[in-house]
């Protein structure tokens, strides 16, 4: 395969400030073309600089006629190219096409049903298999009457005009959102237009990135030295198997194990990476230096910024220890770069704090080497698995950066950590023993630094307390407390505390988000 054969069929996603906006991507990758999200006002020179194949219009919260409604570069639509626009981008294509816009009698939030009126065509097809088909909706306006050129496709209930078409011009819109889990075979009408409207071939996939990134770290590296700091999470670890296959014993990885991490997992990095893999890992003991820095404090984000900074001292002296090294590397992938940019529309809705790019001090004076920048999470999940790095590292549950360190509510201390580690080992083995950690999208335990008095044998006790948390969530925007088994928690509390000495009682966290977030600080 050539170097640039990779990103030859692209889509271009224009974001209109929908919250499902990198998903629609993500589905887009998930049927072999590479995409990237710009903003909705993306110039008609850049859009041509990109060449895409195909464009995809996202959903939005605004209606097509509020004031400074967000639109298009005028010409958008005279570039001869394929375009899906879901929701908000079906309606902006009724309006600039002559048809109407108006609020709806109903507005339709949720699961709808639609049903197919009209001539499936190359995009429906294989959606509409069967004539009615379930749905997700979420809008409060729709089209009212046909674009010209335009024939119906679908209609629900209360949006009879619910997908068009105008198969000449190549332009669709739907009025679902087929990106969502919630719609039936989403997936299916995502790939039509991927496949056989814009016509890829499939070339985006997990064994073409790898082959392509090996070439590109090679070129640009040559024979320098890459450092990276290596945490274990997953994208720090698919990182170090794809710089290591590129450039071998040229990268040099730094793992700082602060104290704060989950039973054994320093251990197991190591046997990983430095045994089986063969990379070359420094390993730094660093927990008495964590300790002490985190000695008397309790507020939770200074907790976090002692954190971090004790990080970049330690991991700094350990690489000044490394000779010649030209390259810093960082496992950033794709929402970390769209985040980091801020709002690019400014017609989002802010949900979630966005997060920052780097973090590793820039007087360290070396180039940046970023190889899965373009990729989305499950993406360097797959990459991962192609590497040959273990099915259970990949897929662990999302722990923070500080580890324990906000986990241990209040002060931190080695006695407390230990504890933690022991609590959370116990409950993470009985949820992958009983079938439910697949199911979960986090679960963990949290430290609570208060006692209760209990009774084991014939003695009270007073010891510890711990809370188990586990939640279900699709985003992690929001999230759904685990309606966890009660004799799998009955379980998992029997053994904690006959087993951890030091804590005597086993608490389970009901608490939705919002209104609470998924970590305890």
């Amino acid at each position: 395969m050539s170097n640039d054969s990779l990103h030859s069929e692209k889509i271009l996603v224009l974001d209109f400030g929908s919250q499902f906006t990198q998903l629609i991507a993500r589905r887009i990758r998930e049927s072999g073309a590479f995409c990237e999200i710009h903003p909705f006002d993306m110039s008609l020179e850049d859009i041509n600089a990109f060449n895409p194949i195909g464009i995809v219009l996202s959903g939005g919260h605004q209606s097509v006629y509020d004031d400074n409604a967000p639109e298009p570069v005028p010409g958008l639509f005279d570039l001869g190219l394929p375009v899906l626009g879901i929701c908000y981008g079906m309606q902006l294509m009724g309006k600039v096409f002559g048809g109407s816009v108006e609020a709806a009698s109903k507005r339709e939030y949720g699961r709808s049903i639609c049903q197919l009126t009209g001539d499936a065509g190359p995009l429906f097809a294989d959606f509409f298999q069967e004539t009615e088909v379930q749905v997700w909706m979420s809008h409060g306006d729709h089209v009212e009457t046909l674009p010209t050129g335009f024939h119906t496709v679908a209609s629900s209930d209360n949006a009879p005009i619910a997908a068009i078409a105008d198969e000449q011009r190549k332009l669709y819109g739907v009025q679902f959102h087929p990106e969502v889990n919630h719609t039936v075979g989403g997936e299916k009408l995502i790939q039509a237009f991927v496949r056989n409207v814009c016509g890829c071939h499939g070339l985006w996939t997990p064994g073409h990135f790898i082959t392509h990134t090996v070439e590109s770290i090679r070129k640009q590296v040559g024979k320098d030295k890459v450092l990276l700091g290596l945490s274990g999470g997953v994208d720090s670890s698919v990182c170090a198997a794809l710089i290591h296959q590129a450039v071998g014993d040229q990268l040099t990885c730094v793992f700082v194990d602060n104290g704060l991490l989950r039973l054994n997992e320093g251990d197991e990095v190591m046997d990983t990476f430095a045994e089986h893999m063969g990379v070359r890992v420094i390993r730094v003991d660093a927990e008495a230096r964590f300790m002490n820095a985190l000695k008397g404090e309790a507020d939770p984000e200074k907790k976090r910024k002692i954190i971090g900074h004790t990080f970049i001292d330690v991991f700094d002296e350990a690489a000044t220890e490394i000779e010649n090294v030209k390259w810093l590397a960082q496992g950033t992938i794709y929402p970390d770069v769209i985040e980091s940019a801020g709002a690019k529309t400014n017609v989002a809705t802010n949900i979630k704090s966005h997060h920052n790019v780097g973090g590793l001090p820039e007087e360290m004076d070396l180039d940046l080497l970023e190889p899965l920048r373009e990729l989305f999470k499950d993406e360097v999940r797959q990459v991962g698995l192609e590497l040959g790095i273990p099915h259970k590292m990949l897929f662990r549950h999302p722990f923070p950066g500080p580890g324990l360190g906000v986990r241990i509510l209040g002060e931190v201390k080695k006695s407390f950590a230990d504890l933690l580690r022991q609590a959370d080992a116990i409950y993470l083995e009985e949820l992958y023993s009983s079938g439910h950690y697949d199911k979960i999208s986090q679960a963990f335990t949290v430290f609570l630094p208060v006692r209760s008095t209990g009774v084991m044998g014939d003695g009270r006790s007073y010891d510890y307390v711990v809370a188990l948390r586990a939640v279900e969530t699709k985003d992690f925007m929001t999230a759904g407390w685990y309606p966890m088994p009660v004799e799998l928690l009955s379980k998992i509390s029997d053994r904690i505390i006959n087993e951890v000495k030091g804590i005597n009682r086993v608490v389970y966290d009901v608490t939705s988000k919002p209104p609470g977030t998924i970590e305890w600080e």
